[in-house]
């Protein structure tokens, strides 16, 4: 017996495979790609035309990237008062809370309209916290450690020092990786959910995926201690992010490497991340040299050995969502163009 599985092709347009079918019930939990992304963009009107989806994705980020951050920040503002220096912690996941809880009730309001399943826009929740998160986490703090490791190579890094000691080593780390997934959740499903999946059948998965990325990188210039080589480091990660979406077929891989990269950069490692360096941290440490080697006031996602990294990420997503080489024997059917 069998059942589909999906994926995009070079051209950025969906293929679907037909796989063994399996009894997840009666195997190990491995590494899965869900076919419900690939299929729908296959789907390209949904009884909009082109321009009703252009101008849905253009409100969308104009709304969530633009006016509602600026509203939630106030909000925050209100409630744990103003910041000074580096953003208090409680203060960072509060807006990561809310930021994401806002663009999943737009997406599901727009999933609605659209007649659109939610598992189309990258965040199945049958796939929630399962393999692909957790291999997806190992990924990024491998990641993080492997570009500290060069850094330190060349007399770039340094500890001084534990910063905390029983039990609050404990509830600090727990704290920082609940904050991360939050991280990672709101940044890979506002950037890579609703506006992919729209604008892939506006223009092909690829093309999307650049704009997109090079926006997830613009945005990043607001934080403190930002520059224009960490916003184009923050600009291939997401093409990156991109490309485990193409390869998995759901964002669960990269809100894993998206949390664990930024956990073991802030918490474990205790440096900058996109220039700041928050609270609750592990050790004192230090950063020392050149910019090109550390990053300088963006931290180590500066560095060049961070660029290298990244592009070694798509080598292992490669190897870990291998694609079926066997030629495709069924394809879902699109529906024909409105006028």
């Amino acid at each position: 017996m069998t059942e589909p599985d999906g994926g995009f092709n070079n051209d950025g347009e969906p293929e679907v495979r037909l796989e063994p079918a399996a009894y997840p019930e009666a195997q190990p939990q491995k590494l899965t790609a869900a076919p419900s992304f690939a299929l729908e963009a296959k789907r390209s009107n949904f009884g909009l035309d082109k321009l009703t989806l252009a101008w849905r994705a253009l409100l969308y980020l104009f709304l969530t990237v633009i006016i509602a951050p600026q509203a939630i920040f106030s909000v925050a503002t209100d409630v744990f008062g103003r910041q000074r220096g580096s953003l208090n912690t409680e203060f960072l996941l509060f807006i990561e809370v809310v930021n994401f809880a806002l663009i999943v009730g737009v997406t599901l309001l727009l999933s609605y309209i659209e007649r659109t399943p939610w598992s189309s826009y990258g965040l199945p929740w049958r796939q929630a916290f399962k393999a692909n998160f957790w291999v997806g986490m190992l990924a990024g703090l491998a990641e993080a450690s492997v570009v500290i490791g060069l850094i330190e190579l060349f007399g770039g890094f340094s500890l001084e020092g534990w910063a905390l000691r029983w039990p609050a080593i404990i509830g600090w780390g727990l704290f920082h990786f609940v904050l991360f997934v939050f991280v990672g959740l709101y940044e890979e499903f506002l950037f890579r959910g609703y506006p992919q999946l729209t604008m892939t059948k506006l223009m092909g998965f690829w093309p999307a995926a650049v704009l997109l990325s090079l926006g997830f990188g613009l945005v990043h210039l607001s934080n403190p201690g930002e520059n224009w080589v960490g916003a184009a480091s923050v600009a291939l990660v997401g093409l990156l992010f991109a490309f485990t979406l193409k390869r998995s077929g759901n964002l669960w891989y990269a809100v894993g490497l998206h949390a664990g990269f930024d956990w073991a950069q802030s918490f474990l490692y205790s440096v900058p991340d996109s220039g700041e360096l928050l609270r609750g941290h592990l050790w004192n440490s230090s950063l020392h040299g050149p910019d090109w080697l550390t990053g300088g006031t963006v931290g180590p996602e500066g560095s060049v050995f961070c660029f290298l990294t990244t592009m070694l990420q798509f080598l292992v997503v490669l190897w870990l969502f291998p694609s079926n080489k066997r030629k495709s024997v069924a394809e879902a059917p699109a529906p024909a163009e409105s006028d």
